[in-house]
């Protein structure tokens, strides 16, 4: 049975961020994720936790300037103190909320660039990360991303990924597969999860292609979660979705997976 976690950044949008944890809870999701926690401080998310008797599954380390269209820092040349600088405040929040896979985003590279010299950055600063996170017992994930949601992202198809993470080494350093990123730019998502789940450290699912919820659109997500399932993965499955309305009235295709059942 998959252990769905509600991505709080995108659902749950008709409350205050500090709320969504219990309109979660009340839903029946046992863990969640979103995207940063860095606004509030980490006691006061650690209290909703524990209030509400949920794990925290996933967060995202610090992608340099967000607001002004930053997404991520760990491929870029020139930024590696900074980004150790981040790190380190993601691996102190992850502490203080139990958290154990921390998401490092590559970043943005313009056109023309030297893929070459970022990819070399982007290794570098994995590594570091890496040892710097396994001490805390935290795992680092890095994820495709893909090119119609997100322009110029560095790092867009799993194989890629998966690459990458051989050759860094770390056992601790595993690829994020979401299955709506990886729908868009790959497709064969049920040959790929086989071909990769040893290498795979955390899921995310959304509908395909409005990235509405799971039973909205082009992906089989009952025969999907399945298939996980039978490939002995254990950790979450994070719902990053943009629901079409209030979030619970949405969430017909989540009651067999979330604690108490169909509802």
């Amino acid at each position: 049975m998959p252990r769905l976690a509600a991505n709080l950044s995108m659902m749950y949008a008709e409350h205050a961020f500090l709320d969504r944890f219990g309109a979660a809870a009340r839903d029946g999701f046992q863990g969640v994720e979103f995207l940063f926690p860095y606004e509030f401080a980490a006691a006061e998310i650690r209290a909703r936790l524990d209030g509400h008797g949920l794990s925290q599954a996933l967060f995202n380390a610090p992608p340099g300037d967000w607001a002004a269209g930053e997404r991520g820092i760990a491929a870029l040349p020139g930024r590696e103190d900074e980004f150790r600088r981040g790190l380190d405040l993601a691996l102190e929040y992850a502490a203080a909320l139990g958290n154990r896979r921390l998401h490092v985003m590559a970043g943005l590279v313009a056109p023309g660039s030297d893929r070459a010299a970022h990819r070399e950055v982007y290794l570098r600063n994995l590594e570091s990360a890496a040892r710097a996170a396994a001490s805390a017992g935290v795992t680092i994930v890095i994820e495709p991303i893909n090119p119609r949601d997100m322009p110029g992202f560095f790092l867009t198809r799993q194989d890629e990924a998966q690459a990458i993470r051989a050759e860094v080494g770390a056992d601790n350093l595993r690829v994020q597969f979401d299955c709506y990123h990886c729908q868009i730019v790959e497709g064969d998502l049920a040959v790929k999860l086989r071909r990769d789940m040893a290498g795979i450290g955390h899921i995310q699912i959304a509908g395909v292609p409005d990235r509405h919820e799971p039973d909205l659109g082009e992906l089989n997500y009952p025969y999907l979660l399945a298939l996980i399932d039978s490939l002995g993965y254990t950790g979450w499955v994070g719902c990053e979705y943009r629901p079409q309305g209030a979030t619970s009235a949405g969430l017909a295709w989540a009651r067999p997976y979330l604690a108490g059942g169909e509802r």
